[in-house]
């Protein structure tokens, strides 16, 4: 892997002149073809380039080789000594070659842009079962348990048409709709029902849906059904059934163009269905059609069923841990299907097939996302890990070779099949619902849409055409930005688990932390007091607190071993608090620090919310504010962890929710009022006394409230981005400036400083005034940072789309770290520029990513010294590194913190640490220097 990207790195580097300069390498005299040993070929082609090094032309020659030999493509691969050669077509070969799988490569880790979300207003009063795509009409239909369908227009997505599926057989109140497919070929809807029948509705007929076939005498009620045609020859297709005993039956049809089932008389217009029994297709007496049954699945229900034309088999899923995958081989007309049983832990809910792959992957009960290759029963090719929950739906991108994956808590996930690493998660855009929801999932490949069903609720989300080639800064997209002001560095992580250090002056990479987490993604991050300790969040329930060298001093066990969701982790002078994934604090003291594995305490206060805390806020000395996600604001006195006052923007709203909930009459209302962010507004203790605002939050509405948290009120609220979806923002340690930033990559500036400073007899819903707007990425800003860095006021921003960019206030983007061509930052850049003045970005209570608010802000003075403490200590590290990886092979060696958390540690061990401690397996740095 090495290899192929130094020597990548040459290539890239390389012109056009460059590899006409190569090319003339390997023509001798008379233009006769000549093949280069190792030696020649780096010393010619560093002498005649000019360009790279020697080892940079070696590591070239030994990728050609490799590639060659690989791929059986290395002609003239040595001479009589045995010494490896190659020409020009090899390297020709190898390029080209590597071009193509790059390519593809590139294209299978492209993070897709989302839209803002569309929820559309169904006519359904009952959930949703089903939804399909009509490829002759252009029209999406969605049908209902109580056989209500929905006609909707492919572009605009508007309704176009209801119509109520009739069926005789039993009355309409009592009509339950299992399961729904098209059979495309022959322009017809199927439809089965708990009556155990499954009917057959023809599109083209003068009555829109008319029942043409009716298939009855089923011994169990069919749960799902599929439907396959061979692409160019007609004469072949089979419907697959999947029933509530545990069976799957099939249908193969002959002529399904010609008629699908033979009629019982030669009536010719008749206004009821054919009546066609599934013991009469058993016994062969419709010659148009046979059938394959198999009982593999035992009484388990069997979740999904697919026939797969390319393998000419069956594959089936049920929640059994002995049945979880079944697939059926189909050998001839008249033999039976040859079984195979794979077998999974907790059993499987839904499948998927990639055909170009062979890959079959599924969706477990254990939370994790198995892909199979169906020749191999004993155990999956590749494991899935990222979900908190039972994984309900998995579908393959098959354009892309990527894989989606949704799951009972509402995370989807997009995986890179390839590298099996997730490169996408999105949670908290989609509605809030009983824990018991019904949840369909239908991906429309062609227009990059994906439709979700919350039981009556229809759901789209959908991609953004990509807009060429476009500059980033991680490989995956980014989750959190923070300034590091001893360092005067920005530090940046990403979903697939690395921390980068960037300098602010120019945008250059300066270290790479690689697996931070495993194979778990980063979702936050925070700074210390001392900007010394940097503590990550990871998606596998564990706060980690590390040095700039590439050490982890200690780990909290904030999910208490299980895979959580953390949205914050504030850190105050003796206490570290963690949240996000549920309704009470978890708070990691002081004392608990003396072990390399630390286990959370007791928060005093309680449960005081009625849902997830999301993100919290202090002011010193002691008030401290959590948000949750049904936008209920809580104020705590941090010291002795009591909860003293509640605040809410509808209060009457409030008590009718939780009247509903205590009745136990009708379905939790859905929150759009989920808090994401909050601040304490500086300088504003005199104006809150006198009924002013001192505290501000945002949510996934779009608006941005203005509290006051002595008097319990709600101040002022506006809508900052329009039809967004959630936002985030930031505040200015001076209190001046308020940044806001939404799903679709815009920022704006506002100017608060005299906004909400006076009291008011009513809530304002006036804007303060807007300063500036920007647009520097093209999808959801996920975090918002405000640096004085010098003199200069800067805005740092981290996305989806994997960059963090650098703009001035109020509004002037400077650049996207990790692009080819460096910045310099006009005006002092020196420590000493904007001495006396706060320093943001260093210790800001208000900030949710940021620590120890009781700490006084340094002075330059102090942070020089500091700064020569960290670097000779970092010199010291370097110098001994081999003596601590032997020293530092047990946690305990890893020292206690001081009384101030964050500060230096007392000794000088266990500063790195050894890859072959599982108990700390941590990736060391590496330090990239840009060009």
């Amino acid at each position: 892997m090495e290899t192929k990207m130094q020597a990548g790195l040459l290539e890239s580097r390389l012109s056009v002149e460059d590899y006409e300069t190569l090319q003339s390498l390997f023509l001798g005299d008379g233009e006769e073809a000549l093949s280069l040993s190792r030696t020649e070929f780096i010393e010619q082609a560093w002498s005649a380039v000019g360009r790279g090094s020697r080892e940079e032309y070696g590591l070239l020659f030994d990728s050609v080789v490799v590639t060659q030999d690989k791929r059986n493509l290395l002609f003239d691969s040595a001479d009589e000594q045995g010494e490896r050669k190659v020409d020009w077509e090899g390297v020709t070969s190898f390029l080209l070659l590597e071009l193509s799988e790059k390519e593809e490569n590139e294209r299978a880790a492209t993070v897709p842009r989302w839209k803002p979300p569309l929820t559309l207003t169904p006519p359904h009063r009952d959930p949703v079962h089903q939804v399909v795509y009509l490829r002759d009409s252009g029209r999406y239909l969605s049908v209902s348990k109580g056989g209500t369908l929905a006609a909707w227009a492919e572009e605009e997505l508007a309704l176009l048409q209801i119509h109520r599926l009739r069926n005789d057989s039993v009355r309409p109140k009592d009509l339950w709709v299992t399961a729904v497919v098209v059979l495309h070929d022959v322009h017809k809807v199927a439809v089965s029902y708990t009556s155990k029948e499954v009917c057959f509705y023809d599109l083209l007929s003068k009555q829109p849906f008319n029942c043409q076939y009716k298939l009855q005498g089923l011994k169990c009620t069919p749960l799902c059904l599929d439907y396959w045609s061979h692409p160019t020859d007609p004469s072949q297709a089979v419907l697959a059934i999947g029933d509530t005993g545990g069976k799957v039956s099939a249908i193969c049809f002959r002529s399904p163009q010609i008629s699908l089932f033979e009629r019982l008389s030669q009536v010719v217009e008749t206004e009821s269905a054919d009546i066609v029994k599934w013991r009469e297709l058993v016994q062969g007496r419709h010659s148009c059609c046979y059938t394959l049954t198999h009982h593999a699945h035992g009484p388990v229900w069997v979740r999904r069923v697919r026939f797969l034309g390319s393998l000419d088999a069956f594959v089936s899923c049920s929640t059994s841990p002995q049945s979880s995958m079944v697939i059926g081989w189909r050998e001839r007309e008249g033999v039976p299907l040859r079984v195979t049983t794979f077998r999974t832990e907790k059993g499987t809910n839904d499948l998927d097939y990639h055909p170009g792959m062979n890959l079959i992957a599924t969706a477990g009960i254990d939370n994790k996302v198995l892909l199979w290759n169906p020749y191999v029963i004993s155990k999956p090719v590749g494991i899935l890990r990222g979900h908190i929950s039972s994984v309900i739906a998995v579908r393959f991108i098959m354009g892309k070779k990527q894989l989606i994956s949704f799951s009972k808590d509402k995370v989807l996930r997009l995986w890179d099949v390839a590298s099996q690493l997730c490169i996408q998660r999105i949670a908290g855009v989609f509605p809030k619902t009983q824990e018991e929801c019904h949840t369909v999932l239908f991906l429309h490949e062609e227009h990059s849409r994906l439709f979700f069903s919350f039981n009556s609720l229809l759901f789209v989300l959908e991609v953004k055409k990509e807009e060429g080639r476009r500059v980033t800064s991680h490989e995956n997209p980014v989750t959190c930005v923070l300034y590091n002001s001893l360092f005067r560095q920005v530090v940046s992580s990403d979903t697939g688990s690395s921390v980068i250090c960037w300098l602010v002056d120019t945008g250059q990479k300066v270290k790479h932390f690689h697996r931070c987490h495993g194979d778990s993604e980063i979702s936050t991050m925070a700074l210390d007091g001392t900007q010394t300790r940097l503590f990550t969040a990871g998606t596998d329930g564990v706060v980690k607190i590390w040095d700039f060298n590439g050490h982890c001093h200690h780990r909290l066990n904030a999910g208490r071993d299980q895979a959580v969701a953390i949205s914050q982790v504030l850190v105050l002078k003796r206490t570290v608090l963690v949240m996000g994934w549920e309704r009470m604090l978890t708070v990691f003291r002081l004392h608990s620090f003396s072990q390399f594995f630390v286990q959370p305490s007791e928060w005093k206060g309680g449960v005081h919310h009625h849902d997830d805390i999301l993100c919290a806020a202090f002011l010193p000395p002691q008030t401290l504010v959590t948000g949750s996600y049904d936008g209920e604001l809580t104020v705590w006195n941090n010291a002795t962890e009591n909860a003293l006052r509640k605040l809410h923007p509808d209060p009457e709203r409030e008590r009718r929710k939780a009247q509903t909930v205590s009745n136990g009459s009708g379905e939790e209302p859905e929150s759009t009022e989920a808090i994401t962010r909050l601040f304490f507004l500086p300088g504003r203790m005199g104006a809150a006394t006198a009924g002013g605002a001192d505290l501000v939050s945002c949510g996934i509405s779009g608006l941005v409230r203005f509290w006051n948290t002595i008097r319990s009120s709600l101040v002022a609220e506006f809508t900052a981005h329009k039809d967004s979806g959630s936002i985030v923002m930031t505040v200015s340690a001076c209190g001046q400036f308020l940044v806001t930033a939404d799903m679709q990559g815009r920022l704006k500036t506002w100017n608060i400083q005299e906004f909400c400073l006076q009291p008011n007899n009513q809530v304002t819903n006036d804007a303060p005034d807007l300063l500036g707007s920007l647009h520097p990425h093209l999808d959801c800003v996920t975090h918002l940072e405000l640096c004085l860095h010098g003199d200069r006021l800067l805005l740092l921003s981290s996305s989806s789309d994997c960059s963090v960019a650098l703009s001035y206030m109020p509004g002037v983007t400077v650049g996207v770290f990790g692009q080819e061509e460096h910045w310099r930052l006009i005006g002092p850049g020196s420590p000493e520029a904007g001495e006396g003045e706060p320093r943001e970005g260093m210790v800001n209570p208000q900030r949710p990513s940021h620590t120890d608010p009781d700490l006084e802000h340094p002075s330059p003075q102090v942070m020089e010294k500091r700064g020569e403490e960290v670097g000779k200590e970092e010199a010291r590290e370097d110098k001994s590194l081999e003596r601590d990886e032997l020293e530092s092979s047990h946690p305990s060696d890893s020292l206690p913190l001081s009384d101030d958390l964050g500060r230096r540690y007392t000794g000088e061990q266990g500063l790195r640490v050894n890859y072959s401690r599982p108990h700390l397996r941590e990736t060391p740095l590496n330090t990239d220097v840009g060009n």
